[in-house]
């Protein structure tokens, strides 16, 4: 094998649970993607050389859409070679949670709030469908 080994990229995803400031719960939020592949996306992206998983993915929640993201657990790492259209990409997901208004920025054209029923699985990208059907399930 080769030095340096060819590894996939590692990057993370964060289920953010949104709740308003009495403790009501909204919704999850998604965010519509800028870039190709457009859709429908659970917010995340790659980890920088330096950080953990657990700092990566709050940095990316903060950057897409400005809500402190508050980590509950690890729902799981998602590796199938095929799940991103662009290249091999590992992800770490957490579910987490946070309280305000979500506000687009950084690779995020919009961001959303759904309820659990108006998912709209049609319109997710990578294996994201996936995710939250999993994510559903743990409830």
């Amino acid at each position: 094998m080769p030095w340096p080994p060819k590894t996939p990229y590692l990057a993370v995803d964060g289920i953010t649970k949104l709740f308003d400031k009495e403790g009501n719960f909204k919704g999850i939020v998604l965010i519509e993607r800028k870039n190709p592949p457009v859709g429908l996306a659970i917010p995340g992206g790659f980890v920088e050389v330096g950080e953990t998983v657990e700092e990566a993915v709050v940095r990316e929640i903060k950057e897409e859409i400005g809500l402190d993201f508050n980590i509950e657990r690890i729902l799981g790492v998602f590796s199938k070679p095929d799940r991103d259209p662009r290249f091999h990409v590992v992800s770490v997901v957490f579910v987490g949670h946070a309280i305000g208004q979500p506000k687009a920025s950084s690779d995020a054209k919009e961001a959303k709030v759904f309820k659990l029923e108006e998912i709209p699985f049609d319109k997710l990208v990578f294996d994201h469908a996936d995710i939250l059907k999993k994510f559903i399930g743990t409830l």
